[in-house]
Formats: structure tokens, sequence, C-alpha cells
């Protein structure tokens, strides 16, 4: 166990009828809690760095290397992911150094454009993807709530989602079915039955985004009904500057941040085993769903 590929645990995913977690990392703290909590919890995960969290740090292989590093040390198989990259300079440099930052996989974001666009340039950045033995995940549908692109209440089309994965030959489909980026409340109502049809359209895994936003009982239904990469972002963020802020309204006068980042760390390790356990919930209700009687 240790660094892994995300092709490996999307396999095991789709074998075993359950998903992968996939975490943002926005700095050293978040990886390590993120590392923390699911050794805790003992389920595999992806840790994913955005195209936004690069342009934070200034470049991409600092925070991503350290990811790498993290998960080759930890007791339970992580992989590296970059998520949501747009930018065809940056996707350039995401292939051509991956295999050395320890990263096996990549989305390309095209969602924004339109469909035959979309079809174009995600195909483009796949097939050199390929050639460099990454697993690519691309975007239909446009899942709402992203920098203002995303359209709240768009739906991903079946058929067109079953062209699309056949014409970009990609390896997994971002679906819109109700869910949305960035929700600090979660109350989303997801559409479980056109994540059903979806899934017996497509012929790759799904994946849902904003999951953050989408209660307990709403992930395990979309397990059930075939997705098999779920993404965390803004839940690790409430749950890490909650943690910072109740330090530093007991140390008033505190001028050295390590305490309030350790809270933070900390804070994001508990995010994610608890989310480890709804994943494990929903896979154990699955299984006896589908035991022979």
């Amino acid at each position: 166990m240790s660094l892994t590929s995300t092709a490996a645990l999307m396999s095991a995913a789709a074998a075993e009828r359950t998903a992968v977690l996939a975490f943002n990392v926005i700095g050293i703290e978040h990886a390590v809690g993120i590392a923390a909590g699911a050794e805790y919890a003992g389920v595999p995960v992806l840790m994913q760095v955005s195209e936004n969290t690069v342009r934070f740090h200034g470049s991409l292989a600092p925070l991503v290397s350290a990811c790498a590093h993290i998960a080759r040390r930890s007791s339970i198989d992580i992989a590296v992911h970059l998520d949501h990259l747009q930018d065809a300079d940056l996707i350039a440099e995401a292939i051509s150094t991956a295999a050395g930052l320890g990263v096996t996989s990549l989305m390309v974001d095209a969602a924004h454009l339109p469909y035959r666009e979309n079809v174009e340039r995600t195909r483009f950045h796949v097939r050199q993807a390929h050639d460099a033995g990454l697993w690519v995940e691309a975007e239909l549908g446009e899942v709402g709530g992203k920098n203002g692109a995303h359209t709240p209440g768009a739906r991903t089309d079946p058929a067109e989602a079953e062209a699309f994965s056949t014409e970009t030959e990609i390896d997994g489909l971002a679906v819109a079915v109700g869910s949305s980026h960035a929700m600090t409340t979660r109350d989303a109502s997801l559409d479980i039955a056109l994540i059903g049809e979806l899934a017996a359209r497509v012929d790759v895994p799904l994946v849902l985004h904003g999951s953050s936003g989408v209660p307990d009982d709403q992930l395990g239904l979309a397990v059930g009904a075939g997705i098999r990469k779920i993404n965390v972002g803004t839940a690790l963020n409430i749950a890490y500057t909650g943690a910072v802020r109740r330090v530093l309204a007991v140390q008033t006068d505190t001028v050295d941040p390590r305490p309030q980042l350790a809270a933070g760390r900390d804070a994001v390790a508990a995010a994610v085993g608890d989310l480890c356990g709804v994943l494990q919930r929903a896979a154990t209700a699955a299984a006896v769903r589908t035991e022979p009687r």
C-alpha cells in the first residue's frame, strides 16, 4: 500500500460497485489530513489538485509532489489526480511531468464550451494523456457553481453522454445530476434515476462533482445508481477554517501559526474519516441488496 494509480482505484471501485472518494488538496495540511483520515478508515482515496490551486501556489510541482510523497509513506493506497484543468499549457505541462510528480490521472475541463468544441478539445488532450499512460476524466453537462461558467440546474443528457464518451475516448465522465460546486449546506437533491440511466448508457465510470453539498443518504443512493468517483472539496475547507477560527478565538495573541494549522489538519482528517464511513455504509448496503436469497 502507498502511492498507487487512479486507474487501479477506479477499476476496483467498478468491480466492487462502490466509489472512490477524491479529496481536494489546497495545502500540505490538507494532504496530511486526508491521508490520516483515509488511514484511520482503511479506505483508499484520491488526492486531487485543481487548476485554481496550482495558480494559487504559482506552479504545479511543489504541492503535487508533496502529495505523492505523503501517499508513498501512507499505509493506505492513495493516488494523485489533477482536477478541472482548462488551460492548454498547464495540461501539456501536467502530461509531460506527470510520471515524475507521481500523478496518474487528470481532468480535462472543457464543459464551458459548446458541445462540439468540448468533444474536439477533450479528444485532443485525451490522446496525448493516454500516450503518457494517464487516466483521463472529462465533464459533460456543466456541473453548477464553478466560476460562473457552469449552469445551475443543468442535467447531462444520456444519449449525448454516450456519444461524448465514445468520441473522446475518456476514462471517466463527470455528469450534472443535481449537485453544485462550493455548496456550504448539504441539501442538494440528486436525480438518482438520471444517474442510473447514464450508468446504463455510458461505459466509463461516472463522477460526481460538488459532493460537499450532498447529504449522506443521497451519496449512498448515487453510488448504488452508478457513481464511481465522488469529488469533495468545500466540506474539507469548512472543517479546516472552522477549526482555525476556534483556535484563534482562544489564542488571541498567538503569532505561531502551527497550533491553528494543526487544528485545521486534524479537522480535515476527521471530515475525511466521516465521509469514508458514509462510503463504507453505502457499499455494505449495496452488497446486501445484491446478495442471492
